[in-house]
């Protein structure tokens, strides 16, 4: 699914291609998105000139200029791609919604597996209230003394808490493991069982990864681009996601994996050791039960910016 530095990334590559676009028109599939889009809609879009882009936690929203102050929502679920392509290009399968444009272009939504989501809403305030009581703080520049109560605590494993949106929004499977890894900390560890020093540590470590994981575009695993169309880069970085019994990148320990908040979380069991004990570590040879985690594609690209 895409995280926080993939869909930042799609709304970096989209800002120059759609502001001050007007959207002419909008067709969409019969096959529904999860969050469908609503024919009734379209009349409400058409004419309507964009004003801004954004990211909130995992959504993209796309400012609409006019009274009521408008906005359109995206989610990409598991496999969407939002892109703009000329309206001469060929349309690529499972395309569900298009909006075009007045300069001849198509803002395009790809889903595959259908998870994504497109929506209207007629009232830009309500629904960023509406999010912010279900989405944590952003987290870059989070504050410290809030960030050590949410983890200290809770009795819930690392994993969890990263996962969870409520306390910190953006953060997905991939980076809650760097992130742990970076910070040192085993996914698995009880929140209340960090010190202030740790906490610090585990703020700071996800900020860093998240950072790095923008400026490399993203990661592409499997379905993933860029607004522009370009795969992300950051994957060829991985420490520890998707690289059960390879060697550690700084102890050459071969990384292990687990299951934690019930998704499968990559550690390294010497530089992360405070392991709870009895835990279900899966390797090549010997795997829990289910499906194994996808190795990433570790084929160097060349990324733009």
């Amino acid at each position: 699914m895409p995280e926080l530095p993939e869909v930042e990334t799609v709304v970096r590559d989209l800002r120059p291609l759609l502001v001050g676009r007007t959207i002419v028109g909008v067709r969409q599939s019969k096959q529904k998105l999860r969050g469908p889009w609503k024919p009734a809609w379209n009349a409400e879009v058409t004419g309507a000139r964009v004003e801004g882009l954004r990211r909130r936690g995992k959504w993209i929203l796309i400012d609409l200029a006019g009274a009521p102050r408008s906005v359109l929502r995206v989610h990409l679920g598991m496999t969407g791609q939002f892109t703009v392509a000329s309206a001469a290009a060929p349309e690529p399968d499972h395309l569900h919604v298009v909006f075009a444009l007045g300069d001849g272009n198509e803002l395009r939504f790809r889903d595959p597996r259908r998870f994504g989501s497109a929506e209207f809403f007629r009232d830009r305030a309500a629904l960023e209230t509406e999010m912010n009581a279900e989405l944590g703080p952003e987290p870059f520049g989070i504050d410290a003394e809030y960030f050590r109560t949410a983890v200290q605590g809770t009795a819930r494993n690392l994993k969890a808490l990263l996962l969870d949106q409520t306390i910190v929004a953006g953060v997905g499977n991939i980076y809650a493991d760097e992130a742990c890894f970076r910070a040192k900390l085993h996914p698995g560890r009880a929140g209340k069982s960090l010190t202030p020093a740790e906490c610090d540590g585990l703020r700071g470590a996800v900020e860093a990864v998240l950072t790095r994981a923008i400026e490399g575009r993203g990661s592409t695993i499997r379905d993933y681009v860029g607004g522009s169309g370009l795969r992300g880069g950051f994957q060829t970085e991985f420490a520890v996601y998707g690289r059960t019994d390879d060697p550690c990148p700084a102890c050459r320990t071969p990384i292990a994996s687990a299951r934690y908040a019930g998704r499968a979380s990559h550690f390294c069991p010497s530089c992360q050791p405070d392991s709870p004990q009895g835990h279900k570590v899966r390797t090549k040879k010997h795997k829990e039960s289910g499906s194994p985690v996808p190795r990433p594609d570790v084929t160097r690209r060349k990324t733009a910016g």
